[in-house]
């Protein structure tokens, strides 16, 4: 973990304009898409909340945290995280996710649901290795078909290319989670039933060839789609160079 970072909620405006000045560096995409002032206080009265990383007063990292039903139970659902570009790859995103993680348990929740593209190999890594979640629900095209503005943001698929999505789903006290929520190496011991391989630098083939990225996109889709059809669950990400790829399990009865 980076030292110097305080995790504290975000309460006032300018603590909110943060938020969103840091979405317009992170994200890049148009205004419209851009969560504002608004929506953060809404959110916030309405049983959400927005932890921010600060250095001292500086805001270099959030995660948007919303308040969300599903029949009689309440659970979280994690909107948006960003930290800012000199503070990514030292801890930052992983001590606002276990933070968002205490607080939830603390509200007495059991449960944090988002989502992320599937082919991003370091997102998958982060969230199933580092965080323990598992996954069992594939969206196509969930947000519509992305735009950009130009030149593309590192990391943002040209025009064209849905929007994709898989379903984290994670169990705050489940053993696993709580074990690397102490520290422990991540791992599962059982051999996997099944590998999904993804591009190993989706950026690139996207600017290079979308053509191929569209049909890369298109046959993650439908082994996921059968995976997830057969019964089976996201549980691991393989972080090789050449060939990355998520790991999935027969879930016992």
């Amino acid at each position: 973990m980076m030292d110097g970072i305080q995790i504290r909620e975000c309460t006032t405006i300018d603590e909110f304009d943060s938020c969103i000045r840091l979405q317009r560096e992170v994200f890049g995409l148009p205004e419209l898409e851009i969560s504002p002032r608004r929506h953060l206080i809404v959110s916030r009265q309405a049983g959400g909340w927005t932890l921010g990383a600060f250095v001292a007063d500086e805001l270099v990292g959030f995660v948007h945290h919303l308040a969300a039903v599903h029949r009689d139970t309440i659970f979280g659902y994690s909107h948006m995280m960003a930290v800012a570009r000199d503070y990514q790859n030292k801890g930052v995103g992983a001590q606002l996710k276990w933070s968002q993680r205490e607080r939830a348990v603390n509200e007495g929740r059991n449960f944090i649901k988002w989502t992320w593209d599937p082919m991003q190999a370091r997102n998958a890594y982060f969230n199933l290795n580092r965080l323990g979640v598992t996954v069992r629900s594939y969206a196509a095209n969930f947000y519509g078909t992305d735009y950009s503005t130009s030149p593309l943001p590192e990391g943002m698929p040209p025009p064209g290319i849905d929007s994709d999505r898989l379903f984290a789903e994670w169990q705050l006290q489940s053993p696993r989670v709580t074990k690397l929520a102490q520290g422990a190496t991540p791992s599962i011991d059982l051999p996997a039933a099944r590998t999904i391989q993804i591009p190993a630098d989706w950026t690139r083939l996207c600017a290079q060839d979308p053509r191929a990225a569209r049909e890369e996109q298109l046959r993650v889709r439908a082994e996921f789609q059968n995976a997830f059809a057969g019964g089976l669950l996201c549980a691991g990400f393989h972080r090789a160079v050449d060939q990355p790829r998520y790991l999935l399990y027969e879930v016992e009865s």
